[in-house]
């Protein structure tokens, strides 16, 4: 059974998530599946127009400590982003076109070191070129794409079939019916995929 890897680029713990999701998925013998959609709508049928960690600002403080452990135990470079959370809405529209595609997953990787590594803004179309180049791509082309009215809908459906399957938070982990919040339930995910 495969386990589905349900992501938004704004999400701090999506981060570390990403960056390990598909060797471990290897290493457990299970198929993955990326699935890029957004937080907003979620947080803002829950009356919330932020992040939780910045309206709650002691969890706030606790989450970026998180995830400087988190980060450094994984060997991964945090840099706070200048502005949090940034807006991943173009990203996702490129992730969405990338998702069963063989560059989907290094470029939801390279989006995530952008943002939380580098300190680049990812709304910026220009920082996602760069990123689609490197990857040897046609970015003019698939930002193009992107931005076409039925992509812009397929991620609103993506989004709202996350809302379906029951997603409040991200990352988010499905194995058929079963839901697996939080980095720290890949491993509890994958090895209910492999029963």
């Amino acid at each position: 059974m495969a386990v589905e890897f349900w992501y938004e680029f704004a999400s701090t713990y999506s981060f570390p998530a990403a960056m390990r999701v598909e060797g471990a998925a290897k290493a457990a013998g299970v198929a993955l599946v990326w699935r890029p959609f957004l937080l907003g709508p979620i947080f803002g049928a829950q009356g919330w127009n932020d992040s939780p960690f910045n309206i709650y600002p002691a969890k706030g403080k606790y989450m970026w400590r998180d995830m400087a452990r988190i980060c450094e135990a994984d060997g991964l470079t945090l840099k706070e982003p200048l502005h949090f959370p940034q807006n991943g809405l173009k990203a996702a529209r490129l992730a969405l076109l990338g998702q069963d595609e063989p560059w989907g997953p290094a470029f939801t990787r390279r989006v995530y070191l952008a943002n939380f590594a580098e300190q680049k803004d990812i709304s910026d179309e220009s920082v996602l070129a760069d990123i689609l180049s490197s990857l040897s791509l046609d970015a003019a082309a698939l930002v193009a794409r992107s931005n076409a009215p039925e992509n812009k809908e397929r991620l609103k459906a993506q989004t709202d079939a996350a809302i379906a399957k029951g997603i409040f938070g991200a990352p988010s982990f499905i194995v058929g019916d079963e839901l697996f919040w939080g980095n720290d339930r890949l491993e509890a995910a994958l090895a209910w995929a492999g029963r």
